[in-house]
């Protein structure tokens, strides 16, 4: 059941943001009752926290189950730089989650103990694969982790949230599949290119 209000929830909060959604409505789309989401999550704000926690959670999991510790550094960070752009892109909810989070200047997110802990998996991951890098010789010294993370996320992240006005300027020929499939590989480039020595 808390699974279930979570999705639906997770749904509204990305369409509508936190004002806009209404517990009825998500409610209504459930097999429970408003009096059982107040119950399983507080209110509305605690409701939305928990769908924050919840979709960051799932993305960590994601890239967890991606098994690249068999893979040479290189090889290792330019799947989980391709992984992270395919991910956004099917994760269109996350992204619009995360983007209404920061309109609200990052005052919803959960206890920042919490979520640093369950979010220290992707940096654990990139540490691994930039110190395997550098003992083998193959990445230059100079970069953290965090940046590594922040520069992934960056160039995954935009394309999209701005998709909408993006294609509006530009069309969408980037949009197209065969457009996303070069636009995946430059993000693996790059990323590589920054940091091979």
């Amino acid at each position: 059941m808390r699974l279930n209000i979570l999705q639906v929830a997770r749904e509204a909060f990305a369409q509508k943001g936190l004002s806009g959604a209404r517990i009825e409505e998500i409610a209504s789309q459930t097999s429970t009752s408003k009096r059982m989401i107040y119950y399983y999550f507080g209110d509305k704000e605690g409701l939305y926290r928990e769908v924050l926690a919840d979709a960051y959670r799932r993305t960590r999991e994601a890239e967890d189950a991606l098994e690249l510790d068999g893979l040479p550094s290189d090889e290792a960070l330019r799947k989980l730089a391709e992984f992270t752009f395919d991910n956004h892109r099917r994760s269109k909810d996350f992204i619009r989650l995360v983007m209404i989070e920061n309109v609200h200047e990052g005052r919803h997110m959960p206890d920042s103990t919490e979520m640093s802990g369950e979010n220290s998996s992707a940096i654990r991951l990139l540490e691994d694969i930039y110190a395997r890098g550098l003992e083998a010789g193959v990445f230059r010294p100079g970069f953290s982790a965090v940046e590594l993370h922040w520069l992934i996320s960056a160039l995954c992240y935009f394309n999209v949230s701005n998709q909408a006005t993006f294609s509006h300027i530009f069309g969408r020929e980037l949009f197209d599949e065969d457009g996303q499939t070069k636009l995946r590989r430059h993000v693996g480039d790059m990323v590589l290119r920054l940091v091979l020595a």
